[in-house]
């Protein structure tokens, strides 16, 4: 259980608390949420409830179990192996990915240097998110990026807020690909493609010691800690992928690089955060690549009912939009128009798409 890779990381007197459980409530366990001296919160399924001592959930934070300046020292420690400076760079983004690709958010106090985050000190907050592999979760969207023409996928972009799953969908869809899993009729008889990850967070592939903790199929090479523009760069010089996974685009750096891959006739899926695709348009660097029509698939994912449902909107649609193509290039769309304006329902059913 992926839960229990977490206590490595974490005080004995967190993990006794979290060890009484009930069985349904540690099977769907997203998030920890540990605080100084306030009632210990926990996220499973669609649920947000506080935890007593005696391992009870609860919507009261009354009886909660409230960890004390004592545990989260010993949490900072753990987590940082003693030594703060060896995780600098994580603190200045916020957040430490540990072993088996759980990301650890902080908050604390802010420490400037000309004007940036140099990194954090005062840690009194914790967000222990538990990443949780689901084999076979891209079985529903597959069919809808699979290029047959050229047989293998088509540019792909995975859009949710946080905690929809976009990076588990990524990380299978990946595998599939790999493995030449593809659920599509036309590609009966095909192999696997070649597959570059960058896996700047270490979570989508999870590294030790430079080995996958996650199943990534056979045909799968990892860039560990690496910079996504520059290890898609890295990986298109030296290893030939021919599709290549991104996590959490969104700097110009970033769009440069797809750029780059796009040319060298590399196939690209990767992942933003944004709730929908006026979201998307929202964002300059994600316009402007939306606005040339790199990606011809855009994977939409939204939590309901405890699962995550996907629609798929593809290039065309919001090229051609309600609103017309300058809508798009600008990501303005009239006063009068919609939410998700340029969203239009995926034609299949809405199949669901296991999240985190």
């Amino acid at each position: 259980m992926r839960l229990k890779q977490l206590y490595d990381w974490l005080p004995d007197a967190l993990c006794d608390v979290l060890d009484r459980l009930p069985g349904p409530v540690t099977e769907q366990l997203e998030e920890i949420r540990i605080r100084q001296d306030r009632p210990l919160e926990i996220v499973y399924g669609t649920e947000s409830s506080f935890v007593t001592p005696a391992g009870a959930v609860t919507a009261d934070p009354g009886p909660a179990w409230r960890p004390d300046r004592g545990l989260c020292r010993a949490l900072l420690e753990r987590i940082t192996r003693h030594s703060l400076y060896a995780v600098e760079e994580e603190l200045r983004s916020g957040y430490i990915t540990v072993s088996g690709g759980h990301r650890i958010g902080l908050a604390g106090r802010a420490v400037l240097e000309n004007g940036t985050v140099r990194r954090l000190r005062d840690i009194t907050g914790f967000n222990v998110r538990i990443a949780r592999e689901r084999i076979g979760c891209s079985a529903p969207v597959m069919p809808a990026i699979v290029d047959p023409a050229a047989k293998t996928i088509r540019h792909t972009l995975i859009v949710s807020p946080p905690q929809q799953g976009k990076t588990t969908l990524l990380r299978d869809v990946a595998r599939a690909v790999s493995a030449g899993d593809w659920r599509h009729p036309a590609a009966a008889g095909w192999r696997g493609r070649k597959v570059g990850i960058v896996d700047e967070r270490s979570e989508i592939a999870a590294c030790e010691n430079g080995v996958p903790t996650f199943d990534l199929g056979p045909r799968c090479d990892v860039l560990d800690a690496c910079p996504k523009a520059e290890g898609m760069m890295m990986l298109i010089r030296s290893m030939s992928p021919e599709v290549i996974a991104v996590d959490e685009i969104g700097r110009p750096e970033d769009a440069a690089a797809l750029r780059e891959a796009l040319h060298a006739g590399v196939r690209v899926v990767a992942t933003a955060h944004a709730s929908g695709i006026d979201d998307v348009l929202s964002r300059p660097v994600l316009r402007e690549l939306a606005g040339e029509g790199l990606f011809r698939v855009y994977v939409i994912l939204s939590r309901t009912g405890g699962r995550v449902a996907h629609r798929v909107v593809t290039a065309e649609e919001v090229l051609a939009g309600r609103f017309g193509r300058q809508a798009v290039r600008s990501g303005a769309a009239p006063r009068d128009a919609p939410p998700g304006w340029a969203m239009r329902p995926f034609a299949g059913p809405q199949a669901g798409v296991p999240g985190h």
